[in-house]
């Protein structure tokens, strides 16, 4: 047996590589909960980001946006708030498509 072989033992029997692992589907119950969860949070998301800067009482008067002045200054222009509405109804639009086109994974 030459040294190499005694020395590195990779050298001395080669195994062929595992083969590839197929992926197992989650159960439909937890594929169609997690899907309901998800277009939940998107209407919920998108609800808040739509209605929040456009209401005086919680945009206006926040706490925290007159702790920052320089920040509430750009946050109050109306182009700002229409830039924040227009995210949350991407995020609505996104909760209507994944509840439209929703299918189980059966495997």
């Amino acid at each position: 047996m030459p040294v190499q072989q005694q020395l590195i033992p990779e050298l001395q029997d080669p195994t062929p590589p595992p083969a590839p692992v197929q992926a197992v589907p989650a159960p439909v119950w937890l594929q169609r909960v997690s899907r309901g969860v998800f277009v939940l949070f998107c209407f919920y998301i998108g609800g808040l980001l739509t209605l929040l800067p456009w209401s005086p009482g919680y945009w206006e008067q926040n706490g925290w946006l007159l702790a920052h002045p320089a920040l509430n200054h750009y946050l109050q222009m109306g182009w700002v708030r229409g830039l924040i509405s227009g995210v949350g109804l991407l995020d609505i639009w996104i909760a209507i498509s994944e509840w439209l086109h929703y299918r189980d994974y059966r495997g």
